[in-house]
């Protein structure tokens, strides 16, 4: 890449940074969201303690628990970089203190994810709270530990890990960041997908709803997956939340606790504010999944390319730099594209899937075949068997350089480039 006037763009990648030098005269723009500049009006701790002494439509949760026998306190797993180290302590300190003799326990919601592993729990919420807490990892897949509590707007069944359901008063932690298809995270999330059956999340992303317009990064209203997840969370009575926004060092910059609904709309505004970025259209977008902890496997990049995609030009070239060290993340979203001769073949047959036969791991086969219907993907890892990549039909390179050289003979020498260095922390319109 030629040119006397570089620009140096620090990218993300597993737990450090990859160096993209490009030529002032193609660099279309960088798109970042400002929760990276965002200066927090207090310390981590005290923004939660704040959040705490201050809820949203709710009542403290120190009066909540109050004659409260068993208390469910539900909690993001390992794929999500939410500083429990630093949340779980207060909310405790927060619950001991309304009711010191109050049963409590934490329940993992791993969704459709693997199961945590001791040494994640340690490393999210500290040893402390390992060794002296309860703490329940939820599993999706095991049908004895659920319950089945009623209906989703879209005709599925709320099957429910039963712990929630026996809780005298159930609560939750998270973050909030925008979402590829649930318009934000956080909030409901916490119960659908995070704590129920895989009955419930195949019904909740189905093939309509995915390939709703309205089922996009940043969108709430009218977004039929997030109607399903609200009423879900609502039907499970989870009654408080406690939800973070963090900057790109994963550090809180500000903290929202109360109720279900209304606290969580507060914190997706003001998320929304600070990740909401002008799509440059360009023939090269360049982008990563934020590094460690979600670039860990391909299913979780498919967030990454989303943001991209809305800002590269038909045609165009996505790069993603992304270490993928735990490989697919799933083997049926794998197969899909093992098995296929090409993108589209993908989509046409995931589009042909009635909801009540959703298959697992469909949703994100169905996004990243959109995207490469209209794209080349060229990934960029050195942590990853290369040969899994092309399977899944896309491009690999072991550094962003040779990515370039590869993007080049695609859409030529002088092909426009944006640069998006964290695509999961932005909005792009």
């Amino acid at each position: 890449m030629g040119g006397e006037n570089m620009a140096v763009v620090k990218i993300p990648y597993s737990k450090g940074f990859i160096e993209a030098q490009i030529d002032d005269a193609r660099l279309v723009g960088v798109l970042e969201s400002k929760a990276h500049h965002y200066k927090p009006e207090a310390g981590e701790q005290e923004l939660v303690k704040k959040a705490l002494e201050n809820p949203i439509g709710s009542p403290r949760l120190r009066d909540l628990v109050k004659g409260k026998n068993k208390i469910v306190i539900i909690a993001s797993d390992h794929t999500r970089p939410v500083p429990s180290k630093i949340m779980a302590p207060i909310m405790l300190e927060e619950i001991r203190s309304g009711n010191p003799e109050a049963d409590i326990t934490f329940l993992i919601a791993t969704g459709f994810h693997r199961p945590t592993t001791k040494e994640e729990l340690i490393g999210k919420f500290g040893e402390k709270v390992v060794a002296e807490e309860k703490i329940v990892v939820h599993n999706a897949f095991e049908p004895e530990s659920m319950v089945n509590i009623g209906k989703l707007p879209s005709g599925g069944d709320i099957v429910i890990n039963k712990l929630a359901v026996e809780a005298d008063l159930l609560i939750s932690e998270g973050f909030i960041e925008p979402h590829f298809f649930a318009g934000f995270s956080g909030g409901r999330k916490s119960v659908l997908p995070g704590v129920v059956s895989k009955v419930t999340v195949l019904a909740n992303h189905n093939a309509q709803f995915i390939a709703s317009d309205k089922a996009r990064t940043g969108n709430l209203e009218g977004n039929p997956i997030h109607i399903d997840m609200l009423h879900a969370a609502k039907t499970a009575k989870l009654q408080f939340i406690l939800n973070v926004v963090i900057d790109a060092d994963k550090k809180i910059i500000k903290a929202f606790a109360g109720d279900l609904e209304k606290a969580h709309i507060e914190g997706t505004k003001f998320a929304g504010e600070l990740a909401n970025v002008a799509a440059k259209p360009a023939d090269i977008a360049i982008t990563s999944n934020g590094g460690y902890p979600l670039d860990q496997n391909i299913y979780q990049a498919v967030k990454g390319m989303s943001a991209a995609e809305a800002t590269c030009r038909k045609g165009g070239v996505i790069i993603i730099c992304a270490a993928c060290n735990d490989g697919h993340g799933g083997e049926d979203f794998y197969e899909w594209f093992k098995k296929a001769n090409s993108a589209q073949a993908v989509m046409d047959k995931i589009m042909a899937i009635e909801p009540q036969h959703t298959l697992p791991d469909q949703w994100e086969a169905q996004i990243l075949a959109r995207i490469l219907i209209d794209h080349t993907v060229i990934m960029v890892t050195d942590q990853c068997d290369h040969g899994m990549i092309k399977d899944m039909k896309m491009k690999v390179a072991n550094t962003l350089p040779e990515a370039m050289e590869m993007a080049e003979a695609i859409v030529g020498k002088d092909a426009s480039i944006t640069v998006v260095p964290d695509g999961v922390s932005v909005i792009v319109k």
